[in-house]
């Protein structure tokens, strides 16, 4: 540039600060409109409004850098310190500071390696917090109902895991469509994950037994959705257990270390998931085989136990056969004896019965012997009076009239009164005598048989009078007499057979004075 001398100087155009600083704004944004710069974060944080503020360094120098909020969310990358990344952006000025920065629109990790960095001190943090331990794994249901597939609608996934389960045991299968690479593929996969877990058992929408997420082969970075954080700790928190299935069997993904089973391919995935119908028949079917073949040989084991031990045994029919005869030989014996006994007892009765007298005639001769003895009595008196009437009379020839008159009509009166008072003595003990055997009279009525005859019982006779006690000494023919209360009546037996009997009064129990209690 050519020298400004003094003289030369006030023809230079004059700026003002703002006017200068707008100047070099322009000028940068023109020229590095849109740039790539490789370089370290350093300096990360992020502001209350969502901002981030950062510095890309290398070896000599160090360039500002700020992502806008509404950027920021859709990064790939969150940057940490030490992160070698790629920003790409547009350079532009801050003229509060006289200073230039770079406003970040995407990142990158720079290079594999770092990619690699950063996953290996992701899984050493998740794995000190205890979500890749195995203690906390679930294990996989032998036979699911509803299995929850989340991955792409579109990719040959979905398609594999289907025909598999078809193949081997055809199952409900729920899918949930997520992006499985990008920016949003993470927040997808997490959103499906809690979504299928939020799933109420026995709602309109079944609740998945086991949860499969999947995806086809790919780079680290296709494969970088799944190694996210947010992804590790949602396999990790789900309440249904969850098989991985994420590229072919040489990639890793963090997802690997915290689900409950890892399958190396999707097709795998689906195998692990059911078990194939045709071998759980056969080994059902050889189940039931080895179980019906073992209870054979046990049923037959202990038939032959129980044939060895019935040989042991006595005879049952010889061991109660004599028992049996002489049961049968007492039940004789005791009908028999009881019905002896009866009829013992009903002939004792009638023989007391017949030698018993009538009330009626006992107490009429006690009445007699009292008229009789009265007799005597009063021609004893009269005798007596007879007598001192005689001796009076000689003693009333000495004696003035008057006065034997008057003791004589006193003797006769003490003689009667005296003669009233024995009869009345002699008859008292007749009269309890004769009122005892009148009550003794009519409690040996009442346990006469002819009483039981008027509460409607009869008294069977065969052809030779003798009461009949049992239905077995009757045969169909036999002439009977039937015994009532009131007379007699004949009857011919017609037949066996039982009928059910009006049930009998009770008895009514007679106390010894002829009291009914």
């Amino acid at each position: 540039m050519p020298e400004i001398s003094a003289e030369t100087a006030p023809n230079l155009p004059e700026y003002s600060v703002s006017e200068l600083s707008n100047a070099l704004k322009r000028t940068v944004e023109d020229a590095y409109s849109y740039v790539r710069v490789r370089g370290e974060v350093s300096g990360f944080k992020r502001a209350a409004s969502g901002h981030l503020y950062l510095a890309l360094k290398d070896e000599d120098a160090v360039l500002d850098g700020v992502c806008w909020r509404g950027v920021a969310g859709r990064l790939a990358i969150q940057p940490e310190d030490g992160m070698e990344v790629i920003a790409t952006g547009k350079l532009t000025t801050y003229p509060g500071r006289s200073k230039y920065q770079i406003v970040i629109e995407s990142m990158e990790l720079a290079g594999e390696g770092a990619l690699l960095k950063m996953l290996e001190d992701r899984r050493r943090k998740l794995a000190a917090e205890g979500l890749f331990d195995e203690a906390r794994k679930k294990p996989i249901p032998y036979l699911p109902a509803v299995i929850g597939v989340v991955t792409s609608p579109t990719g040959a996934v979905i398609r594999d895991i289907l025909h598999r389960l078809a193949d081997r045991f055809p199952r409900h299968v729920l899918l949930a469509p997520v992006l499985v690479q990008g920016n949003t593929a993470a927040a997808q996969v997490v959103a499906a994950i809690e979504g299928f877990n939020r799933l109420a058992a026995g709602g309109d929408i079944p609740r998945p037994d086991v949860l499969i997420v999947a995806r086809g082969g790919g780079s680290l970075e296709d494969l970088w959705a799944f190694n996210e954080e947010i992804v590790v700790r949602a396999v990790a928190a789900s309440d249904i257990p969850v098989i991985s299935a994420v590229g072919h069997e040489t990639d890793t993904t963090l997802i690997d270390f915290a689900s409950d089973r890892r399958a190396p391919t999707p097709t795998a995935a689906a195998e692990m998931a059911v078990p194939v119908r045709a071998e759980l028949l056969q080994n059902v079917m050889d189940v039931a085989r080895r179980m019906v073949g073992g209870m054979t040989r046990l049923i037959d084991q202990r038939r032959m136990q129980i044939d060895g031990l019935a040989r042991g045994l006595p005879d049952v029919s010889g061991l109660l056969g004599v028992q049996m005869q002489r049961l049968d030989v007492a039940a004789e014996r005791f009908a028999n004896a009881g019905g002896r006994l009866v009829s013992q007892r009903q002939q004792d009765v009638a023989l007391l019965a017949a030698r018993l007298k009538s009330p009626d005639q006992v107490i009429s001769a006690a009445a007699g012997r009292v008229d009789s003895e009265a007799r005597a009595m009063q021609a004893a008196v009269a005798r007596l009076l007879g007598r001192q009437e005689d001796r009076f009379a000689g003693v009333a020839g000495r004696l003035s009239v008057a006065p034997v008159n008057r003791a004589m009509r006193d003797g006769r009166e003490t003689l009667d009164d005296l003669s009233q008072r024995l009869a009345q003595g002699m008859r008292r003990p007749l009269d309890d005598a004769a009122g005892r055997l009148k009550q003794l009279g009519g409690l040996l009525e009442s346990y006469s048989f002819e009483r039981v005859l008027e509460r409607g019982f009869v008294v069977v006779r065969d052809e030779n009078g003798d009461p009949v006690t049992s239905a077995k000494k009757t045969k169909t023919g036999d002439a009977i007499a039937l015994q009532f209360a009131d007379g007699e009546a004949n009857a011919v037996i017609a037949g066996s057979g039982s009928k059910p009997r009006p049930k009998a009064k009770p008895e009514p129990v007679i106390h010894q004075q002829g009291k009914l209690l």
